[in-house]
C-alpha cells in the first residue's frame, strides 16, 4: 500500500473498473467519469485541470437577454438555419471591430457550438474540390477534431508546430500542401493545449501558403482576444486579435461563446466565412449538394441537417453580448484575465517542486498566461506521469491525445481550480516531488 494524498487502494481500483486500457490515451470525457467515482467514493477534492470548462459565472447581459426572449415566446418558433438578423450584423460588426476584418453578414452563421462549426466545415471544405480530400492539423490541437473525421471517415494530416516556428514553418507547411491533396488547414490561436500564439509574420506565412496552394484556413478563435499580452479590449483601436484572415480571403472563423464569455452550456458559436469565400463556385460541390456556391451548400446543405437550427433564445443572448462588447459596455477581455493570473501563480507551484513546462515560447518570446499550460516531470513519460498523478489527486490530460509529439507532456486547465486550492495543490505537489526524487 502507498502513502499517497488519495487512497491508493480505491484508486487503483477504480482505474481497473473504469475499463480504460491506457489511462494516458484516455478521452477527456473518461478522465473526468473516473475522477468522478474517484471522489464521490473517497470524498476527497481533486485538482480537476482535465475540462476546458469556464470556471467564471455567464455572463449576465446573455442570460438576461435570453430569458427576455423566451418571456416574448420565440421558443415555439424555428429559428432560420442562417441564423437571426441581430445576431449576423453583430457578428459582423464585433470581428470588424476586435479582429479589424471586413465580413458580410451574410457570411457569420451560428453554430452549435464551434465544435458543430468545425464539423461542417471538415464536410464542406472536403468537398470542393475532387483531388482535395485531407485536412492538414497544425498541431497540437483539440483531440475531438480528430475524432470528428475519424466519425467522418475522412483522412488528415499531421505535424507539430513547435519544432516548426517563424521561417521554419513556410517549408514545413509546403512539404504538406504541395502534394495537391490538402483541401483545408486546422490550428487554434491562442492554442488549446499548449497556450501558443502565433506570430503576425507566422499567420502571414500561413495565409500566402493558403492563396498558393488554394487551401481553406480553418481558424479556431475558440479563445478569441485571451492572449493576455497584450490589451485587445479596445473596440475598433488596436491591438487586435491575432489571425491570418487580415492577409487572405481564405478563411473560416470559429468564435465560441464558451470561454471568452462563460456561456459554454448554452452551446453556441459562430462560423465567420470571408465573403470571397462565401462566393467561390466550386462544380465539384454538385457531386453532393444542389448548388455549387460555397457558402450556401454550407449553410443549406451541411449545417441544415446537422441541427436545423442553434437554439432560439440562445441566438439573442449570443447578440447582446456581442452587442455590449461593441459598444464598449462589456468588457468580457479583463472579466477573463483571472485566468492567466491563475495560471502564473500555478506554473510556478509546478516549477517549484521539479516540473518544467514544455510549451515555453513563441519564437524567441515566454508564451502567454491563459487558459491552458503543459507541464512535464523528469524521467516519467505524459502517459505515465497522468496515471501517477491521479494518486497524488491531480487531473490533467496527456499531450499524447493532441498530436504533439512532446510525448513526456500534460495539458493542464486552470479554469476549474479555485485560488483556496492553491495551498492543496502546492502540498500535492511537493508530496509528489518527495516521493519521485528528479535524477
Amino acid at each position: 500500500m502507498k502513502d499517497t494524498p488519495i487512497n491508493y487502494e480505491v484508486v487503483s481500483r477504480k482505474i481497473k473498473e473504469s475499463r480504460i486500457e491506457n489511462i494516458g490515451k484516455a478521452s477527456i470525457r473518461e478522465l473526468k467519469k473516473l475522477v468522478d467515482d474517484i471522489e464521490k467514493e473517497t470524498g476527497e477534492r481533486f485538482i480537476r485541470m482535465e475540462m476546458g470548462i469556464p470556471g467564471l459565472p455567464a455572463a449576465d447581459i446573455g442570460v438576461q437577454a435570453e430569458i427576455n426572449a423566451l418571456k416574448r415566446g420565440i421558443a415555439n418558433t424555428y429559428p432560420d438555419i442562417q441564423g437571426i438578423p441581430q445576431l449576423k450584423s453583430e457578428a459582423s460588426r464585433f470581428v470588424k471591430l476586435f479582429l479589424n476584418i471586413d465580413v458580410n453578414p451574410e457570411g457569420c452563421i451560428p453554430t452549435v457550438g464551434s465544435m458543430q462549426g468545425s464539423f461542417a466545415a471538415f464536410i464542406t471544405a472536403s468537398r470542393m474540390y475532387k483531388e482535395k480530400d485531407t485536412i492538414l492539423f497544425l498541431d497540437p490541437g483539440f483531440p475531438v477534431h480528430k475524432q470528428q473525421l475519424k466519425v467522418l471517415g475522412q483522412k488528415w494530416e499531421t505535424f507539430d508546430v513547435y519544432d516548426y516556428r517563424g521561417d521554419k514553418l513556410k517549408a514545413k507547411m509546403e512539404s504538406f500542401l504541395s502534394k495537391g491533396n490538402i483541401a483545408a488547414l486546422l490550428y487554434s490561436n491562442p492554442n488549446n493545449p499548449s497556450w501558443i500564439c502565433f506570430t503576425e509574420k507566422e499567420l502571414k506565412i500561413i495565409a500566402g501558403l493558403a492563396d498558393k496552394y488554394n487551401v481553406v484556413i480553418l481558424e479556431d478563435l475558440a479563445y478569441v482576444a485571451m492572449d493576455f499580452r497584450k490589451d485587445l479590449y479596445h473596440p475598433g483601436e488596436p491591438p487586435f486579435q491575432a489571425t491570418a484572415a487580415r492577409y487572405t480571403d481564405n478563411y473560416i472563423l470559429f468564435i465560441s461563446s464558451s470561454k471568452a464569455f462563460s456561456y459554454a452550456g448554452q452551446r453556441i458559436g459562430l462560423m465567420i466565412m470571408s465573403d470571397k469565400l462565401y462566393e467561390r463556385k466550386c462544380p465539384d460541390l454538385k457531386r453532393f449538394y444542389t448548388m455549387d456556391l460555397f457558402g450556401r451548400a454550407m449553410i443549406f446543405g451541411t449545417v441544415y441537417p446537422l441541427s436545423a437550427g442553434v437554439t432560439h433564445s440562445v441566438q439573442y443572448a449570443f447578440s447582446a453580448m456581442l452587442k455590449a462588447a461593441s459598444d464598449n459596455q462589456f468588457n468580457f477581455v479583463d472579466i477573463v484575465k483571472e485566468y492567466g493570473e491563475k495560471a502564473k501563480i500555478m506554473k510556478k507551484l509546478f516549477t517549484d517542486n521539479g516540473f518544467y513546462i514544455v510549451y515555453d515560447k513563441d519564437e524567441n518570446d515566454p508564451i502567454a498566461d491563459g487558459f491552458y499550460f503543459t507541464y512535464a516531470y523528469p524521467n516519467f513519460s505524459g502517459e505515465r506521469l497522468l496515471e501517477e498523478m491521479i494518486y497524488y489527486g491531480i487531473s490533467a490530460i496527456s499531450l499524447a491525445i493532441t498530436g504533439s509529439q512532446k510525448l513526456e507532456g500534460i495539458r493542464a486547465c486552470v479554469s476549474l481550480v479555485q485560488r483556496n486550492q492553491f495551498p492543496d495543490l502546492e502540498k500535492r505537489l511537493r508530496k509528489f516531488h518527495q516521493d519521485h526524487p528528479a535524477n
